[in-house]
């Protein structure tokens, strides 16, 4: 019987790049694993693993989570332990608000809010290659060397009322958050889709640590 990973559509999000990139890990003759690019929350909920991504605004985001019904089923699977990962967008949605949408309440899994990158004298959006310092144990990032690269696209980063969920950070102007994690629940700034090896080495991590 085969075990689905369900990434969430809801209008919002690079859906092919992920789901391109979760193919070439998880599917072929003979895998055990179905990607399911859906928005139905049956199929959400019964999923093995549960992928977010985003793209866009922090407000249109969870505007269109509520419109297709799809909060409620996010904040079940998270509850019921089931392996859940964020990407770019997707990882400021589990925080409780962002200043980009103000009075916009998020999922609200991690305690603290999503502010502005302050660089000042760089660009923003924060665009390109940057390292990673890894913070705290992450299973996402098992086997990967410190200083890795990965993609970053973003003028925003959470800014947690807990440290400890904290399990990398870039820098860019200053300290940016650029994964958070804490137990079934893991996410990433970045766009591992667009990582190259790194970045498929934290989805393979997604498919085989949990």
């Amino acid at each position: 019987m085969k075990n689905s990973i369900a990434i969430i559509d809801y209008g919002m999000g690079n859906l092919h790049s992920a789901a391109k990139a979760f193919a070439k890990l998880y599917a072929g003759e003979g895998s055990p694993w179905d990607i399911l690019v859906t928005s139905d929350p049956a199929e959400i909920e019964s999923a093995r693993k549960v992928v977010l991504p985003g793209v866009g605004a922090f407000g249109d985001c969870m505007r269109n989570l509520a419109s297709y019904g799809l909060v409620d089923v996010i904040l079940r699977v998270i509850s019921r332990g089931t392996p859940f990962l964020g990407i770019c967008v997707g990882l400021q949605l589990l925080f409780e608000g962002s200043e980009e949408d103000p009075g916009v309440a998020g999922l609200g899994v991690f305690k603290g809010m999503v502010k502005k990158i302050e660089a000042p004298g760089l660009k923003i959006p924060h665009m390109g290659w940057n390292s990673l310092e890894f913070k705290s144990v992450s299973p996402l990032f098992a086997g990967l060397p410190s200083n890795s690269y990965v993609y970053f696209v973003h003028s925003y980063h959470p800014v947690p009322d807990e440290a400890d969920v904290i399990t990398a950070v870039t820098h860019y102007g200053g300290v940016v958050t650029a994964a958070v994690g804490r137990g079934n629940v893991q996410a990433v700034q970045f766009h591992p889709e667009k990582s190259s090896a790194v970045g498929l080495k934290i989805l393979a991590n997604f498919k085989s640590v949990f």
